[in-house]
């Protein structure tokens, strides 16, 4: 690993750090420019639900092991809205399209009566009025919310049956339970519902029915439910299954007398897309923040920095500065360029004032007159033991790291330290990763 490398890798370390805080305190800033507000009665638009479910057939033909988890599919859609303003009513216009099929099996009879099947395509269009318990609910959303209701649909189907194998060939219904062709070969179904059961019965294909639903709402978010829920539809017919004792269909006087039935059990999911949202968040206006510190807006030099980020107050009109406030140094010597006299001074060189490189004799007259220099100035420079020839740091030394001061002069030089660093990386230092931002920010200090 190459050195240059090693410190490439340093710096998305040193911004990973630096960043949450930096997103922190934009947060908080922005806070002072937003205000949220709880809509007390908000505006609510109609909701949109769609889903899917199992529908299973009660009639004269019917299979005989009933599952409420077994059956055909059938699809749903809804829209719905609030009746009043309590929320505790909500009226649904709703759509089932899917299908409805019986398979009545006698192994032990070979009358064609007791052997009898049907499939229906279903569409339902209907409205039901829906109460959702909450006047028993202290909390007006809550995670779970029971509801019933009560409607009314019509009902459109158009049953037919399998009959024949292959579209031709009349299904024998065997003593043994088989089903067999006219010679005697075991055919079983095809599963083909090909035949129209109604023939030539007249009875209309058109039905009312009253739905009755009950079920569980999850709530998702304050735009979203899922809802798990139970419906069963008695019709006004009996000839969804064209079995029926009113002598109504082609199998006549093997219905029992009442109306068919089917029930849906579904899941769906409900969108809440145009209601007014329950909180607003309001951005406000200078003049609406009210105890707000407008100094924190101050430019007191003008350099187009506010003083709350200018790390360089003070700055004269005019001069060109960064993102922080302060004037550009090209050359680094610590002397802004607009006061610098020499903008190329070598790196690491001793400047005056002026930003002027100083010889060798003019820091050897600033050590011999102490008065024309602040000792903290002069300090920078040399340090207070001249005379043994030490260089002074402006932090002390850990003791951690006084093995890593090869030469023993009580300084942490740049070789030293990148030295310690290379270490560190080829897994030949005791030194941790803590340990190692702490050697880089002593080596700064001194």
């Amino acid at each position: 690993m190459t050195g240059k490398l090693k410190y490439l890798l340093l710096i998305p370390v040193a911004l990973l750090f630096s960043y949450p805080g930096f997103c922190q305190e934009e947060e908080e800033f922005d806070s002072l420019l937003t205000k949220k507000i709880i809509v007390e009665n908000p505006v609510y638009k109609p909701v949109i639900g769609f889903g899917a479910g199992i529908t299973n057939f009660y009639g004269d033909v019917q299979n005989t092991n009933m599952n409420q988890f077994v059956g055909p599919f059938a699809f749903k859609l809804t829209v719905s809205t609030f009746l009043g303003g309590s929320r505790n009513f909500t009226g649904n216009f709703h759509m089932i399209i899917g299908s409805l099929s019986g398979n009545q099996r006698d192994y032990t009879d070979t009358d064609p009566d007791k052997n009898l099947n049907f499939r229906s395509d279903i569409m339902v269009f209907g409205f039901n009025a829906e109460y959702n318990f909450g006047h028993f609910f202290s909390k007006p959303e809550g995670f779970l919310r029971p509801f019933v209701s009560l409607g009314i649909e019509n009902l459109t189907f158009n049953s037919k049956g399998d009959l024949y194998f292959r579209d031709t060939i009349p299904y024998s219904y065997w003593e043994d339970g088989t089903i067999r062709d006219g010679s005697g070969n075991n055919i079983g179904r095809d599963w083909i519902y090909e035949t129209d059961l109604r023939g030539s019965s007249d009875y209309n294909k058109n039905t009312f029915a009253i739905p009755v639903d009950l079920g569980i709402d999850f709530r998702v978010s304050d735009r979203v439910k899922m809802r798990l829920g139970y419906s069963r539809h008695l019709t006004f017919t009996d000839a969804i299954d064209n079995a029926s004792r009113n002598g109504e269909t082609s199998w006549d006087d093997n219905g029992e007398g009442a109306n068919d039935q089917f029930s849906f059990m579904y899941l769906t999911m409900h969108l809440d897309l145009f209601s007014e949202p329950k909180v607003i968040t309001e951005e406000l206006m200078f003049a609406e923040l009210g105890d707000f510190d407008y100094s924190l807006f101050e430019d007191e030099d003008g350099d187009g920095v506010f003083d709350i980020t200018d790390e360089c107050l003070g700055t004269p009109s005019g001069v060109e500065v960064d993102t922080l406030g302060c004037p550009y140094d090209d050359d680094n010597d610590g002397v802004p360029n607009y006061m610098d006299n020499q903008k190329d001074t070598p790196a690491g060189a001793i400047v005056n004032d002026n930003g002027v490189q100083m010889s060798d004799e003019e820091i050897i007259a600033l050590v011999n007159f102490p008065d024309a220099v602040p000792r903290s100035q002069l300090a920078l420079y040399l340090g207070e033991n001249v005379a043994a020839g030490k260089r002074m740091t402006l932090a002390e030394m850990p003791q951690k790291f006084s093995k890593l001061d090869q030469d023993g002069d009580g300084y942490l030089s740049f070789d030293e330290m990148l030295s310690s660093i290379d270490d560190f990386f080829d897994f030949r230092s005791d030194l941790n990763t803590t340990e190692i931002y702490r050697l880089i920010s002593f080596f700064f200090a001194q």
